[in-house]
């Protein structure tokens, strides 16, 4: 869809730009916690005896899910390497267009001898992006998500939008527990990774917003 679409835009704008897509292996440590604790909700809902069905015949593990029925939950460990990103450089370095780490990536991990194996979790797309994003040693790390700008006290009298913050004031916010899990938490931990790892700057803001938030006229910014 993401090739498609652009495709489509780069021929409208009479650009003579190309899109591709790489289907990528993200690799995770086997001793990763997440494996003895799977969290990540896959799949359509069951009613309870199909999924105790399933705990019993396929190992699965199952919860049910806010009354809405059950589903199997799979590990999310933390993302180590993108197999793939050496040949995303060199597709950037040939001017396309890159999509990847498409779903967080294809989670594998490495055997002593360095063969890859599947495994089955799923990976957190943001933690995925940010470690393409520092593999590459990108510029510029954009999460595109909901909302224009992130605030803290979100949905309080007193929120406030913020336009710009360090690394170390993420940091406390995020002790103060300001950031949702599922929502903008993943986010900040994900744009903290980046910003360790090297990155230079960071930003969040919503679709619509992209222009003028790289203008510097909206959106949040996220510095070391």
């Amino acid at each position: 869809m993401f090739q498609q679409a652009l495709y489509n835009e780069f021929r409208h704008r009479n650009m003579s730009k190309s899109a591709v897509t790489v289907v990528t292996q993200t690799i995770v440590d086997r001793n990763d916690p997440a494996f003895q604790n799977p969290t990540k909700p896959i799949g359509s809902f069951m009613d309870e005896n199909q999924a105790k069905m399933r705990m019993e015949k396929d190992g699965w593990t199952v919860v049910e899910d806010a009354g809405r029925g059950w589903r199997r939950v799979v590990p999310s460990p933390i993302p180590l390497r993108i197999v793939e990103a050496d040949a995303i450089n060199a597709l950037i370095d040939k001017g396309f267009v890159v999509i990847g780490v498409g779903g967080g990536g294809i989670p594998v991990i490495e055997t002593p001898e360095g063969k890859l194996i599947g495994v089955e979790a799923v990976i957190d797309k943001d933690f995925g992006a940010a470690i393409l994003a520092s593999m590459l040693k990108a510029d510029l790390f954009l999460i595109s998500t909901a909302v224009e700008k992130v605030a803290i006290n979100f949905n309080k009298p007193n929120q406030q939008w913020l336009d710009q913050m360090t690394a170390a004031q993420a940091r406390q916010y995020l002790q103060e527990g300001h950031f949702a899990k599922g929502s903008m938490l993943p986010k900040i931990q994900a744009i903290l990774k980046y910003l360790d790892s090297g990155g230079k700057k960071a930003l969040i803001t919503d679709p619509a917003h992209i222009k003028d938030a790289l203008n510097g006229k909206t959106g949040t910014w996220i510095l070391p």
